[in-house]
């Protein structure tokens, strides 16, 4: 059973070698200002999803703050990206076949609405239950009414902080991985790779050749590699796929696996046992440990 609150972590001692210090005492723990994201980048709701899809590979970001007349009235994401691929709408014009194509599609009929705000003197752990109540990965910063920022998952577990000593147990990744491990062969098609994704609601597929796991495709891999470069779904997913897969021991504290993730820059962690996977570790499962940790 998992405990519902924690103790107050025990404070360091002092010392000019302290990063976290100044003279007269710690620093203030982080707040929303300190680790969301300034630059918004925008579209407008008549934008066409491919146009989406080519600002959010240039700018290597997974979501766009939609406007109209300056004031926001939703968000696209790359998860939004993801479920209209995989329900057969096409990279081109199809005009034999017919039906849609991302050309054409426009962003409104695909974001999501209203804008889940949050205020900008709020708590990172007030962010962090908003996002698990909601059941999303970004929220928009305001101050004042007028948006000021993006704060994301993968912003907060920058930030995350340690477990005390006498709870780590209740804080290592086993506690908040998913356990289903979601594997697709590398000869499969990377449409149908999409269209696992969307129908299992997961980011992410395991890559498996002859079976073993050498990789691991992504949303973001299907937008930077195929959406934002005009680059056919018809190829093998695991030509595709993020490789070698980078992992994490069971048993691993939550911490440990937010700087594994921080440093190599990717939002889902394969978790390993005996050289086995048995889990997958995202950076909203690291949010909900966020909520958990002590102040």
């Amino acid at each position: 059973m998992k405990p519902e609150n924690s103790r107050e972590k025990s404070s360091m001692p002092i010392d000019k070698k302290t990063p976290n210090s100044y003279q007269h005492g710690p620093i203030a723990p982080p707040n929303l200002a300190d680790i969301m994201t300034r630059d918004i980048i925008t579209i407008t709701p008549e934008n066409t999803l491919y146009e989406a899809a080519q600002l959010m590979g240039a700018k290597r970001i997974g979501s766009l703050l939609v406007l109209k007349y300056d004031t926001p009235v939703g968000i696209i994401t790359e998860r939004d990206l993801l479920n209209v691929v995989s329900r057969g709408v096409k990279l081109e014009k199809d005009w034999i076949g017919g039906g849609t194509s991302i050309r054409e599609e426009k962003v409104e009929k695909i974001m999501s609405f209203p804008v889940v705000k949050i205020c900008l003197r709020s708590s990172l752990k007030e962010a962090a239950r908003i996002m698990i109540e909601r059941r999303i990965r970004r929220l928009a910063v305001c101050d004042s009414g007028k948006v000021v920022g993006i704060i994301t998952a993968s912003d907060m577990i920058r930030s995350l902080p340690e477990a005390p000593e006498n709870m780590e147990v209740w804080f290592q990744v086993d506690y908040f991985m998913a356990k289903h491990v979601v594997t697709v062969d590398e000869e499969l098609l990377v449409e149908k790779a999409a269209e696992v994704m969307a129908e299992k609601r997961v980011g992410s597929v395991i890559v498996i050749s002859q079976g073993k796991p050498i990789g691991i495709f992504t949303e973001r891999d299907l937008l930077t590699k195929f959406l934002a470069n005009d680059k056919s779904l018809i190829a093998e997913v695991g030509s595709a796929c993020s490789s070698p897969l980078i992992t994490a021991p069971i048993g691993a504290c939550i911490h440990e696996a937010a700087e594994i993730m921080t440093n190599n820059r990717i939002k889902r962690l394969p978790i390993t046992k005996d050289k086995e996977l048995v889990g997958v570790l995202s950076a909203r499962d690291l949010i909900e440990a966020y909520a958990r940790a002590p102040s």
